[in-house]
């Protein structure tokens, strides 16, 4: 669809640095991401600007050493840890003559690659076509519009606006598609909602341990590995949790400094997941020393997903390879725990981080005494599968009086289920 050059397996990295800006992109973090793509780095070109060059981005003679590193090593494509214009790409790539990626481009190629579902797969096309949109133009300056004449009269488009239109025709295919998925996970969020169950939703910097702390909490085998982006497509799962009861985990995609807007709106209805969680598990890579720094990445995420709002509980993942460290929970002034440092891959204080969703979750207790009638065992036998019945004694007129201690959730919920239950209440 783009008149472009093929990209390869062997890349040559280019890292640029601003010294004036704060928020300058991560050379390690920029390899491991190429490394996540399954790429062969050949050759890394580094260097320092004051700002960005508006033709190349790197200036004239960086570009030069770029295209002169390509003819040396026989890389087959360029990728730059920076975002380019299209016009910078288009003439990086007549200067070098290779296929030129950015930040972005070399994203998305790796969702392409971790994509297993059907919508995973839709949300990745979508994110896609709408980076390529961008880069119509003047793709294909070398056909102009049909002349007129007998037999030469065309549809009277040029093969941009033919291009243009066809991907305007597939967003739209792709969208109405992804509405249909967002309506189904809305029909699941709306019935946990009736039954009171709460979400924990897990959110973190890519890489931080999310997938592997879900599979030990929820016995799956959900794909973890050490590398950028190994979870893709959201998982949801059951947990029990003391004096809560069931809740559901949800798993999601990794956060990453300047996340393409491109993903972040193709991935709504995934997205949707956390913005309407009861809890957000913030996962974090205790060993990382930018860490601070990737908390506030993700924070900027949720601030533009609509999550912002929701309760964090801040995990410290990964204290097995921390010198001398062991698991603890860090309270606030208020005594709400706020942080647990764990490990996942050991399992080493994973009974705290119960400890603290239950406190988080649970939040209020209620205890009641109730006298019930002498035809209500099933009721009774639902207290029991609670476990919320403390004492119990027989009444000389054969009622059954009982001291139950349960979460407010679950009272709730059992008097929507068993309406004459209120009216059983002696005392509270």
């Amino acid at each position: 669809m783009f008149d472009r050059y093929e990209g390869g397996e062997q890349a040559i990295l280019v890292h640029i640095n601003y010294p004036q800006e704060n928020d300058s992109e991560d050379l390690g973090e920029f390899e491991s991401l190429v490394l996540s793509a399954g790429i062969e780095v050949v050759q890394i070109i580094t260097g320092s600007r004051k700002a960005p060059h508006a033709k190349y981005y790197v200036g004239q003679g960086k570009g030069q050493e770029i295209a002169d590193a390509i003819n040396i090593t026989g890389a087959d494509v360029v990728i730059f840890n920076h975002a380019l214009s299209p016009a910078q790409e288009r003439n990086l790539e007549k200067l070098c003559q290779c296929r030129v990626v950015d930040r972005t481009g070399l994203i998305l190629d790796i969702f392409a690659q971790r994509a297993r579902t059907h919508e995973g797969k839709l949300q990745v096309e979508l994110a896609q076509l709408r980076h390529l949109s961008t880069r119509l133009v003047r793709g294909w300056t070398h056909l102009e519009r049909q002349k007129g004449g007998i037999g030469l009269r065309g549809p009277g488009e040029t093969q941009l606006e033919t291009d243009r239109r066809l991907l305007k025709i597939r967003i739209k295919q792709i969208m109405s598609r992804l509405e249909k998925v967002e309506k189904q996970r809305e029909q699941g969020r709306q019935a946990r909602s009736k039954a009171d169950i709460p979400t924990i939703s897990l959110v973190g910097y890519t890489n931080a341990g999310k997938s592997t702390l879900f599979n030990v909490l929820t016995q799956s085998n959900v794909y973890a590995a050490d590398q950028l982006f190994a979870t893709l497509d959201p998982t949801l799962r059951k947990v029990s949790v003391d004096d809560v009861g069931d809740t559901i985990l949800a798993d999601t995609v990794g956060f990453i400094r300047h996340l393409p807007h491109e993903l972040v709106a193709a991935f709504k209805a995934t997205l949707q997941e956390t913005r309407q969680a009861t809890l957000l598990m913030h996962v974090i890579d205790a060993t990382d020393d930018r860490c601070d720094e990737k908390i506030e990445v993700v924070n900027a995420v949720l601030n533009e997903i609509g999550a912002d709002d929701i309760p964090v509980l801040f995990v410290m993942n990964k204290i097995d390879m921390l010198e001398s460290f062991e698991p603890r929970l860090d309270y606030d002034e208020n005594n709400v725990v706020q942080r647990v440092w764990l490990s996942a891959q050991t399992g080493a204080g994973l009974d705290l981080l119960f400890r603290a969703l239950t406190e988080r979750l649970s939040k209020e207790i209620v205890c009641y005494q109730l006298r019930l009638p002498v035809n209500s065992g099933r009721l009774r036998g639902r207290l029991y599968q609670l476990q919320a019945i403390e004492k119990e004694w027989i009444e000389n007129t054969g009622e059954i009086c009982l001291i139950v201690r349960l979460p407010a959730i679950d009272w709730h919920r059992l008097c929507k289920q068993e309406q004459q239950l209120a009216d059983y209440i002696i005392q509270s």
